[in-house]
Parts: C-alpha cells; sequence; structure tokens
C-alpha cells in the first residue's frame, strides 16, 4: 500500500513539473520584440500603484510629487527583483543537481526556469538603462547583487526557497490586487510586470516542489537550524531596504518641485521605508498559500519565532484604501 502511495505522489509531482513546462512554453515571450517594441516610458504617468507606493500617506507631496515617487519606487522595484534574481537563478541551477540523473522533466522544468531568470535580470537591466537616460542624476542603489548573493546562498537550501517561494508570490500578488486594476499607470512599465507575472506563476509552482523535496531531507535539528536561517535572511533583506529607502527619499526630496521641512523629510523617508517593507516582505508573508506552505512545515516553537521575527514589521501596512494617482495635464 505504502508502495503504491509513494509511487502516486512521485507520478503528481512529475506532472506538475510537465504543467510548468507546457506553460513556459505557451507564453514565452522576448524583451524587444514581444515587450519593449520600441516604446518609452510614460513619465506622466505613474509606475507603481498607490496601494504599494503609499503615496497616498505622504499628504505633504502634491499631485506631481506623488507621480515622481511612484517612479523613483517603480526603479527600486525593478533594481531590488532584479538582486532577487541573481541569487535565485543561482540556487535554482544548484538544485537542478539533484535531477541531473534522475527525472529529466523536472530537470528541464529547472532549467527552463533558469533561463526565464536570467532573462528577467536582463529585462531589469534594461529598464535602469531607460530610467537612467530619462530621470535626474543621483539615484543610487545601496546593494551589490552578487555580495547579497553570496550572502544568501550561505544560508540553507530550505531558507533560500523559502524566502524564494515568498518572493515569487507577492511578485503575483502585487501584479493581480493592484498593478492589473490600474488603468492610468504607464503602458510599458504595465507589460514589464505582466510579462514578469506569466512566468513568475509558474516559478512558484517550482519553488513550492523543491521546498517540500528539501524540508523530507531534513532531520528536525537540521529544519531549526533552517528556521532561524529564514528569520535571517528577512533581517537582512530588511537591512538593504532600510538603505535604500534612505536613499530613494534622499534622492526624492533632491529632485521634487519644491523644498519639504526636515519633518516633512522625516515622514516621507518614514513612508518610502513602510512602502519598501509592506512590498518586499509584510505583503509576501500574508499571502495564505505562503502561510500554508511554510507553516506546515514547522512546529509549534518554530512559528512562534518566525512570528517574533516578524512582528517589529507587522505595521507596515497601509492604513488607507489607495487613491490613484493621477496622469500629467
Amino acid at each position: 500500500m505504502s508502495v503504491t502511495i509513494a509511487a502516486a505522489s512521485v507520478s503528481s509531482r512529475s506532472a506538475r513539473y510537465a504543467k510548468v513546462i507546457q506553460t513556459s512554453r505557451r507564453v514565452r515571450w522576448e524583451i524587444e520584440r514581444d515587450l519593449i517594441r520600441g516604446r518609452h516610458l510614460d513619465y506622466t504617468r505613474a509606475f507603481l500603484p498607490s496601494g504599494l507606493s503609499l503615496v497616498h500617506e505622504m499628504p505633504s507631496l502634491s499631485a506631481a510629487d506623488q507621480r515622481l515617487m511612484s517612479q523613483v519606487q517603480g526603479r527600486t522595484y525593478a533594481y531590488i527583483f532584479g538582486l532577487a534574481e541573481r541569487f535565485i537563478g543561482a540556487k535554482v541551477l544548484e538544485i537542478s543537481r539533484e535531477h541531473w540523473l534522475g527525472d529529466q522533466v523536472a530537470l528541464e522544468a529547472l532549467v527552463r526556469m533558469t533561463d526565464e531568470e536570467l532573462k528577467h535580470q536582463a529585462l531589469f537591466r534594461r529598464l535602469e538603462a531607460m530610467m537612467a537616460a530619462d530621470m535626474p542624476a543621483g539615484y543610487v542603489q545601496t546593494a551589490d547583487a552578487n555580495a547579497v548573493a553570496q550572502a544568501v546562498l550561505g544560508k540553507s537550501t530550505w531558507a533560500v526557497l523559502a524566502l524564494t517561494l515568498d518572493i515569487e508570490l507577492f511578485t503575483q500578488a502585487h501584479y493581480r490586487a493592484s498593478i492589473e486594476p490600474d488603468a492610468r499607470l504607464c503602458g510599458l512599465w504595465k507589460d514589464v510586470f505582466l510579462f514578469h507575472w506569466k512566468e513568475e506563476s509558474q516559478h512558484a509552482v517550482l519553488d513550492e516542489l523543491e521546498l517540500l523535496a528539501e524540508d523530507a531531507k531534513l532531520t528536525p535539528a537540521a529544519r531549526d537550524a533552517a528556521v532561524n536561517d529564514l528569520i535571517a535572511l528577512v533581517g537582512a533583506l530588511d537591512g538593504i531596504l532600510q538603505a535604500q529607502a534612505a536613499a530613494d527619499a534622499r534622492y526624492f526630496c533632491a529632485v521634487a518641485s519644491r523644498p519639504f521641512t526636515q519633518a516633512q523629510r522625516e515622514h516621507i523617508a518614514a513612508t518610502v521605508l513602510k512602502a519598501y517593507r509592506w512590498q518586499y516582505i509584510v505583503s509576501g508573508v500574508m499571502e495564505p498559500r505562503f502561510q500554508k506552505v511554510l507553516f506546515s512545515l514547522v512546529d509549534g516553537p518554530q512559528a512562534a519565532r518566525i512570528r517574533d521575527a516578524l512582528a517589529p514589521l507587522s505595521d507596515a501596512v497601509p492604513a488607507q484604501p489607495e487613491v490613484p494617482l493621477p496622469m500629467a495635464a
């Protein structure tokens, strides 16, 4: 009986890998041919909706400055995704080793995911080049992608896969809940995240499959250590966000349409940090699918440690409904 159940489980896993491959082939796109198509970013429109940028929580900003803030945060949104995909692609290549001489369907699915993550990195570099040419000088990226990847990859595979699943689930949540419904955003920007979402939705399936497979290998002590690694990774990510939020607030205040008082600058900086914690940590942790997967793998004390680590970020939730940003007159 147990052999039959095990065989059925293997068959089900293989079918999920095969479905990912089928979808990957169907939605495949190229950066210039299918997405950019000779278009330019439209700076008369916002890049990020206010539900992500939280500009509606910055009362000192005019409509024009709200739009600029959404563009500054949008630039960082692309940068942070490119940074994350550096370590995701490397980790996927690493875990593909488990399938080299085994399930070739699973191997193909992971190889395709790696190829797509490399393409996404190229896409975000392309966007950064476009924005660097169009936006005022002075924008700073505070973290190096390779240094971040080295630090992340030094943690356990379980922790890296859990963080990766969180990232790829909040990518989908952001697009479905905030970006796709907002008709007033820059059209090219929306398409970037539409095309990104098409492939990331398949990557989350693979993240979950590989996380469950990795979890099955762990002893209780190894899993406990992996939980500590995950908590450390979230803390490191928050450190990156703190540095980038401070840099982005300074950049915005330097290029905005008018000067701000010290109190206003402090409020802008605090709200940008809140927005980044919401975008890159809290919104993902709140995703029901992520909670279902993660908390099914840990025991009560481990779950409590995770929740305690996240508690200081619990205020990074939008205080009021988002407000559509106006286009420039």
